[in-house]
C-alpha cells in the first residue's frame, strides 16, 4: 500500500512483537532481530521486484553477512517500525540497511546490514546482479508502507 507521504519517505514495513518472541526478560529473544531483518528484507525486495519467487522475480539471493546493533528493547505487543533501503549494489551482491523503531513514537530499537549474494536459483552459484534489478535495488521503495500490524487501519 502506497504511503501519504512524500516520495522521500522510506520503505516501511510494520509488524507487532508476538508473545512466543519474547524471553524470559519479556523482552523480544536476541536472535529474534535476525528473523525480524528477513521479514522487512522479503517484504522491501517484494516491493522491488514484484515477487521473493525466484522464478517470478529472475533473482535468488542469498545471506553473506549480517551485522545487528542492539539499542533498547522490543516488547510484546509493541508495533515495531522496519525501515530498509539499499546501501550498495556490488556485481555480484548487494547490501541493505534496516533500522528498527518502536511505532509511533519512533524510539531507535536495533540497526542492522545486511549483505546478499545474487545466484542462480537452479545451481544456487553466485552471478551478476542484472541491470533490471540493480536499477530497482538502487531506486529503493520510497513511500511504500507494508503494514502487517494494523496499526494504520
Amino acid at each position: 500500500m502506497m504511503d501519504a507521504m512524500s516520495a522521500s519517505a522510506p520503505f516501511r514495513f510494520l509488524f507487532r512483537v508476538r508473545y512466543h518472541e519474547c524471553d524470559a526478560q519479556k523482552i523480544a529473544f536476541n536472535a529474534r532481530w535476525g528473523e525480524y531483518v528477513d521479514l522487512a528484507s522479503a517484504e522491501y525486495t517484494r516491493a522491488l521486484f514484484g515477487s521473493v519467487d525466484p522464478e517470478v522475480s529472475g533473482i535468488d539471493w542469498r545471506l553473506v553477512r549480517q551485522t545487528i546493533e542492539w539499542k533498547a528493547s522490543g516488547r510484546y505487543d509493541d508495533v515495531i517500525e522496519a525501515r530498509v533501503h539499499t546501501v550498495r549494489v556490488g556485481t555480484t551482491s548487494f547490501t541493505l540497511a534496516t533500522q528498527f523503531l518502536r511505532w509511533p513514537d519512533g524510539a531507535p530499537l536495533v540497526t542492522a546490514e545486511t549483505v546478499y549474494v545474487a545466484t542462480d536459483p537452479v545451481r544456487g552459484i553466485k552471478q551478476p546482479v542484472s541491470d533490471a534489478h540493480r536499477q530497482k535495488l538502487e531506486a529503493g521503495a520510497p513511500g511504500v508502507v507494508v503494514d502487517h500490524a494494523g496499526a494504520l487501519a
